[in-house]
């Protein structure tokens, strides 16, 4: 399905976690979008969220007439005091004549770069942790909070460890230049990290399908 097609009319509001992914399409030319990004890991943190994603609409709004919010629904945006308030009735109270706005239909960051399906084959029957290039890039910001105890409470319940989906050929260049932080990472979580290369044709995939109809193609 990720065949060409044009997101010149577009702009674009993700989470600064897909920084790198988004970066990658715009550089190579596929994706033709203005680009503007909420801080990565804001997941933590459901009221600046709302803050951020209201205001980067409202300056995506001045760039475009359709814009594409780049978040997952079930996972990225958890309001323990008002469990009706998700990421969606944000949007919606965004929403105003004239403009097309539309997010897209996946779980999470790692629902954007492998399926459910695709993420249990490579399980194997295992309990894996899966993330993507931003969690290690921005883990500063992901993980802001944490401790050790954080780390011991959540992690070692992955007994197969960590898969890092990649389709940028992140882990490699940044394992080289950054060992000692690979190393810190996996010792503070207790389970090793490992990358998969997994392309990019489920993200194309994932942004054409938030298209408004008449520009899919």
């Amino acid at each position: 399905m990720a065949q060409d097609v044009t997101f010149k009319d577009y702009a674009i509001v993700a989470c600064g976690t897909m920084i790198p992914e988004l970066n990658h399409l715009k550089e190579s030319g596929w994706l033709d979008a203005q680009i503007i990004y909420t801080t990565p890991g804001l997941h933590q943190v459901p009221d600046e969220l709302d803050k951020q994603l209201q205001k980067q609409l409202e300056a995506a709004k001045k760039q475009a007439q359709k814009i594409i919010v780049v978040y997952g629904g079930k996972y990225c945006y958890i309001n323990i005091r008002d469990s009706y308030r998700t990421i969606d009735t944000v949007i919606e109270e965004m929403r105003e004549d004239g403009y097309y706005i539309a997010r897209t239909d996946v779980e999470n960051c790692v629902d954007m770069l492998a399926t459910s399906a695709e993420r249990d084959e490579m399980a194997q029957g295992e309990k894996i942790w899966y993330c993507t290039p931003g969690w290690l890039k921005y883990r500063d910001l992901v993980f802001k909070g944490w401790d050790k105890a954080n780390a011991n409470e959540n992690f070692p319940q992955y007994t197969g460890g960590g898969i890092m989906l990649d389709p940028i050929g992140f882990f490699d260049e940044f394992a080289l230049e950054h060992v000692e932080e690979v190393l810190d990472f996996s010792d503070w979580a207790s389970i090793p990290l490992e990358a998969r290369s997994v392309g990019l044709e489920r993200l194309k995939n994932v942004l054409i399908s938030a298209l408004a109809p008449e520009d899919r193609p």
